[in-house]
């Protein structure tokens, strides 16, 4: 897995700080974490839908107000949004139904995401959710490592539905750096029992406030041992933080990927990631 391309595909106009994709049926699905929207584009129309996730929804909400969804998941025709869960308005969970292409329940997460934080000790201020994946029979969620501690954590349900018993476990990652500044969790997805997660490097030590941004590695965890089998820098100035995988063949996987540009701008640009396989 040493060999890799990173290619620009394509502009969206109408979505701003693309926090989390999915690919499915030649359409992907976008979530921003400053908007209230989900959206719908179709890669051969580029036809742009927004489908409301909250009420009242708007493209650019406060930052202090914001239900900031930073992942996005997929179990057979429902997709799982969440939220960071970095401030009290930010524990939802949004079902979504691809047949009827509309939201059909909001979850309350606050006590899940307390057992989390309690569970691997990591404290409120430094809870930051930014992957979710879900299988059917598992849940997994990736916490961003961003604050002080550094608290890479990927956190492991043994469950089909998040509101019935479960078995938790946790482990924490010590991702690598760049120029001198850990990277941090920032998206992931399931592939073949093995995890490939993005992280990021960014020059702050808070889930809240953005830093300088010095670039983005890709890595794999396998899920049988839980141990990271390989990283990689792949930019040394994106931040990405979705990523969904796109093909698959015998020599080489391909994913697309999102960045957050931090910013008001309407317009996110969307990247194809090849990795080689020896």
């Amino acid at each position: 897995m040493e060999k890799f391309t990173l290619d620009l595909l394509f502009h969206i106009i109408g979505i701003g700080s693309a926090s989390g994709l999915l690919y499915k049926d030649n359409s992907l699905f976008v979530v921003g974490d400053n908007s209230g929207f989900l959206y719908e584009y179709h890669l051969d129309s580029k036809d742009l839908k927004r489908h409301p996730l909250i009420e009242n929804p708007s493209e650019n909400i406060l930052k202090k107000d914001k239900p900031d969804f930073e992942a996005i998941t997929a179990f057979q025709d429902t997709l799982y949004i969440f939220g960071s869960g970095s401030t009290s308005k930010r524990n939802s969970m949004v079902e979504f139904d691809l047949a009827q292409k509309k939201k059909t329940t909001v979850t309350n997460l606050t006590e899940l995401y307390a057992v989390m934080q309690n569970f691997a000790s990591i404290k409120p201020e430094e809870f930051n959710i930014e992957g979710a994946i879900h299988d059917g029979e598992n849940w997994y969620f990736l916490n961003r490592g961003n604050g002080i501690s550094n608290k890479n954590t990927l956190f492991s349900f043994h469950t089909k539905k998040l509101d019935q018993e479960f078995s938790l476990l946790s482990n924490d990652y010590k991702l690598p750096k760049i120029k001198g500044v850990r990277t941090s969790f920032t998206d992931a997805v399931l592939v073949d029992s093995k995890i490939y997660f993005l992280a990021t490097a960014e020059d702050t030590q808070s889930t809240y406030d953005d830093g300088e941004v010095l670039g983005s590695t890709i890595g794999r965890i396998d899920l049988e041992t839980m141990k990271i089998d390989f990283t990689k820098k792949i930019s040394a100035t994106h931040k990405f933080e979705g990523i969904t995988l796109f093909k698959k063949e015998n020599n080489k996987i391909e994913f697309l990927l999102c960045e957050d540009s931090d910013s008001e701008t309407l317009q996110s640009t969307i990247y194809k990631l090849t990795l080689n396989k020896k």
